[in-house]
């Protein structure tokens, strides 16, 4: 139905609220170097219904937060490859299974010691026993540790403990007293495998042919569409069989996950998952009640000691079993010392059946949703602390693990070619033959394919996503090699490559007309002109078949990017905000043009990067260029000169930050 002009929709202000909230709490939490998630849940507590009562009505963002919810555990789903489990399949089965059982035995034999239900302290086990795989996969992607051993051992635990809530879900009418006995444990473990052994077969031989056909069309709107039918499809066919919606989407995930184009496929959704995740963040502190934190603190920060406490102990336990050093295993275990967002999920379920934290009912709800509230918060300063505890504890003798191979052979390498196209092609050729590895970034399938046919690492998307950089390991890049797209394109690749990868050289070959300044702002300093590229190997194939001797040595060089500086004290008003050049050729433009090589020394115009020589060489065409072309300036292009010379102003000016031909 239209609205009438002026009306404005009921869900419209307490959306802008939440996503302004979370915007402005959340940049702040940047600046102090603090996961941002943690600002969504603050954001949450401050206009939720019971603070300031911005958002008054929890359901208005229900159903953006269970879409988020969704999204987030699907791009989780998406990076827990089965690949990647079997990489680390010791710290998943042996490390995961061992805290999650050793967690929930011990929460449940502390509320059977408090006189509660076994049933109720298996549940409220279940609930403490996960950790928040969002937030302790940023904290360690922040910290870099993310393919050392703490990292492997965390994020092991974590696929488990993702894994595990399949058995979870299916327990929980057992738990709530619907279906009991051997029978019924049975049945849900059945059920488990079942789904588990369903995702598996989908994901090695529907979904790979499927993303194929979707991805040789080369639209990135269908394919992100595609991908969004994808985990929100298989959510609401998994909630038809009884599991949890946002169970099915962490599935879809992990069957996408499988296909040669899972990196593409997270690089796309990726940002509409920042949004709806943050979204159910800001949720789930909505939901706390910050009176009952008031009036039942010592609870809460009982019930948060108590949760860091077992959870400290258990993880430190099971990391340790691994043999991987207590250094290790205490870092890993103050990492997954907090209650995570599949706890809402499970929490929601158990309701269903009439199971509640603590069976504590509303009130437990609410202890949880604090607890969980302050660990998350407090997630960053946990792992800090067990940094710091590590460090004053000795470290024993560790096996060798395949992380601590990554880590050994942790060096920049390899060369990363964005797009696959003829020169690419050519350059891998070259790469190749001399031994270089190297790493492609194409959407095309087509190509894709080729350059694995040619022995070339290739991860498929684009290069500007967070997601796909992931996969190429940027921190073994040596140098980046942007060879295959438009002048604009390119410059918008380098600002990101370069954001990501300071100090990486980066080279461009734009397949237009070059755009020095765009390029030269986004730190290229290496500049392949198109069509000087072809002309000169021409030029000079032509000469030797003629017997012209056209041999030079190369000054300047003419795909360095240079800029003049002027000294304030020495400039003169034409040498303001000089543009940066590129060198039109290694030697005097116009004496290369009539094969004469008889200069004395060299000058670039700083306005078009014409290279002359100078007023003691027979041509004098740097004075002649700047006075047909009123280009005044002309900077000394000998190594280890610093000036410039106005010819209008007969001025000698000397450099300040970049010497006259650097880069």
């Amino acid at each position: 139905m239209m609205l009438a002009a002026g009306e404005t929709p009921v869900y419209l202000g307490p959306i802008v609220a939440l996503l302004v909230a979370a915007g402005l709490i959340g940049a702040l939490f940047v600046r102090l170097r603090v996961v941002p998630i943690v600002g969504f849940l603050l954001a949450g507590v401050l206009i939720g219904p019971h603070q300031l009562g911005v958002v008054a009505d929890e359901t208005q963002v229900e159903a953006a937060a269970e879409i988020g919810v969704m999204l987030l555990l699907f791009t989780i789903g998406v990076e827990f490859s089965v690949e990647r489990l079997a990489r680390i399949k010791r710290f998943v089965l042996g490390g995961g299974t061992l805290q999650v059982a050793l967690t929930t035995a011990a929460v449940a034999g502390l509320c059977v010691v408090f006189g509660m239900d076994w049933r109720i302290g298996v549940f409220t086990g279940f609930l403490v026993a996960l950790s928040s795989t969002a937030i302790v996969l940023k904290v360690i992607a922040a910290k870099g540790v993310t393919q050392r051993p703490v990292g492997q051992a965390s994020v092991g635990t974590l696929i488990l403990q993702d894994l595990a809530i399949v058995v979870m879900v299916m327990l929980i009418p057992i738990l709530g007293g619907e279906a009991g006995g051997a029978w019924g444990i049975f049945q849900a473990l059945g059920t488990a495998a079942l789904v588990l052994t369903a995702v598996i077969v989908v994901a090695r031989k529907v979904m790979p042919p499927l993303l194929e056909r979707v991805a040789r069309l080369c639209s990135p709107e269908v394919f992100l569409l595609s991908v969004v039918a994808i985990a929100l499809g298989v959510a609401y066919l998994t909630s038809l069989a009884g599991v949890s919606d946002a169970l099915g989407a962490f599935l879809a995930g992990m069957v996408l996950s499988e296909s040669r184009h899972s990196a593409h496929a997270l690089s796309e959704i990726m940002p509409l998952q920042m949004v709806f995740s943050a979204v159910f963040f800001v949720s789930i502190g909505m939901l706390l009640d910050v009176s009952v934190l008031v009036e039942l603190w010592w609870m809460v920060l009982l019930a948060a000691v108590a949760v860091v406490a077992v959870k400290v102990v258990t993880a430190f336990a099971a990391v340790s079993a691994l043999r991987v050093g207590a250094r290790t295993a205490v870092a890993s275990a103050f990492l997954l010392a907090q209650i995570g967002e599949f706890s809402f999920v499970l929490q929601q379920a158990g309701a269903e059946y009439g199971l509640t934290p603590v069976g504590m009912g509303a009130e437990g709800g609410q202890l949880l949703v604090a607890v969980t509230v302050v660990l998350m918060t407090a997630t960053p300063a946990l792992g800090a602390l067990g940094e710091v505890v590590a460090r004053r504890m000795p470290e024993g003798a560790a096996a060798p693990t395949a992380s601590a191979a990554v880590e050994a052979d942790d060096t920049r390498d390899r060369v990363l070619m964005v797009g696959w196209g003829p020169v690419a092609r050519n350059l891998g050729h070259y790469l190749s033959v001399n031994g270089v590895p190297s790493t492609v970034t194409t959407l095309s399938p087509d190509l894709a394919a080729a350059a694995e046919n040619l022995g070339h690492t290739v991860v498929r998307g684009e290069a500007t996503k967070a997601s796909v950089l992931h996969g190429v390991g940027m921190d073994r890049v040596k140098l980046i090699v942007i060879a295959e797209n438009e002048s604009e394109e390119a410059v918008h690749i380098a600002h990101v490559l370069n954001g990501l990868a300071p100090g990486v050289p980066i080279v461009v070959r734009p397949k237009d007309t070059t755009d020095v300044v765009g390029l030269y702002d986004a730190s290229v300093r290496r500049i392949v002109d198109t069509h000087r590229a072809v002309t000169e190997p021409l030029g000079g194939t032509v000469l030797d078949l003629l017997g012209i001797d056209h041999t030079h040595r190369g000054h300047p060089d003419p795909t360095v990017v240079t800029r003049f500086v002027a000294d304030p004290d020495t400039s003169c008003a034409h040498m303001e905000e000089l543009p940066p050049v590129l060198p039109k050729s290694p030697g005097c433009t116009e004496c290369l043009r009539k094969g004469q090589r008889d200069w004395v020394h060299l000058r670039i115009c700083a306005q078009c990067g014409f290279v002359g020589c100078c007023d003691d060489s027979p041509g004098r065409h740097a004075s002649g260029h700047a006075g047909v072309c009123g280009h005044p300036v002309l900077f000394s292009a000998e190594p280890g000169d610093d000036w410039a010379w106005c010819v209008l102003d007969e001025r000698l000016v000397r450099g300040a930050e970049v010497p006259a031909g650097a880069s």
